[in-house]
């Protein structure tokens, strides 16, 4: 495994059985890797399996057919898993969209923190886990007298940044954000966009960003992955994938993007893409360095 990788999904496929005869394909095939220092993201519509994945990732799930390898550990394998659960729980963390529902209520922000802190049973470098809390609440730009409160007293805004200091205070390689800005309002969106960009750099960390926000997925992704109904149709670069798409859901994907200009908006063409002909089988081709396209099968071969 190439050293530049930090996470290897390959061909993982999972299933929501609904009764005893009808089930939900909801990821089907996909494969993807993360590398150090990179912020990979996901962008989809609504149940297209983008939060599946993440909760395989983070082995909330177990895929039913593939394997996620984590630092060449194969997070799946029981032995494997055991052998580095310290580290696979230390250095993986994840941000859930509802920060309301994710933060313990009955808890003070101080002790949120650095809670994984403590499961981990790490030693605080600044001599105490108050002094850490501190300074993880400087970093996403909170004052030091919201330690003592509870989540109910603060706004969405705030207990989204006590949920980055909390993922953040065990200082792991990556970060899960499974649509992390998504119920903000859009200020605070790009508030919390912009600390969320400027920490990736500062920790060098890698992330999977889980999101349907698609300028938001250019601002932030280094390189992007574009689901539909539970499978990925294109992958590559953020730039490259939304200035030359090539993929017709991905194009009319993108094509839902306003463009400011009343007059150019009403004369634009909208690319149209029909699920009826949406078929899962295909193979992916690399059109330009790293740059992935399914192809569909023609028909007949």
């Amino acid at each position: 495994m190439d050293d530049k990788i930090l996470l290897d999904a390959a061909h993982i496929s999972h299933v929501f059985p609904l009764t005893k005869k009808i089930a939900v394909r909801a990821v089907d095939d996909v494969s993807f890797q993360i590398r150090k220092g990179e912020i990979f993201g996901l962008i989809g519509e609504s149940g297209s399996g983008k939060s599946t994945i993440a909760r395989c990732v983070m082995n909330l799930c177990r895929p039913d057919s593939g394997r996620i390898l984590y630092r060449g550990i194969d997070i799946f394998d029981s032995k494997e898993f055991r052998a580095n659960k310290s580290l696979l729980q230390k250095s993986r963390q994840i941000i859930f969209q509802d920060s309301n529902s994710s933060l313990n209520q009955r808890m003070k922000v101080c002790d949120i923190i650095t809670e994984p802190m403590r499961i981990s049973r790490m030693t605080p470098a600044r001599g105490s886990y108050r002094e850490e809390a501190r300074t993880r609440m400087s970093h996403v730009g909170l004052d030091e007298r919201y330690l003592d409160q509870y989540p109910s007293q603060l706004s969405g805004g705030q207990r989204q940044r006590v949920a980055i200091a909390r993922a953040l205070s065990a200082e792991p390689e990556l970060l899960v954000a499974d649509e992390p800005i998504a119920s903000l309002d859009v200020p605070i969106q790009a508030q919390i966009a912009n600390l969320f960009r400027r920490l990736q750099r500062e920790h060098g960390f890698s992330v999977l960003f889980i999101g349907h926000d698609l300028a938001m997925a250019r601002f932030l992704c280094d390189r992007i992955g574009v689901m539909v109904r539970g499978r990925m149709v294109e992958s590559g670069p953020a730039g490259e994938l939304f200035d030359d798409p090539r993929h017709p859901y991905t194009k009319a994907l993108l094509s839902s993007i306003p463009i400011p200009d009343p007059i150019r908006e009403r004369g634009r063409k909208v690319p149209e893409f029909r699920e009826e002909e949406f078929s899962r089988d295909g193979e992916w081709e690399e059109i330009s360095p790293q740059h992935f396209v399914l192809q569909q099968r023609r028909r007949g071969l």
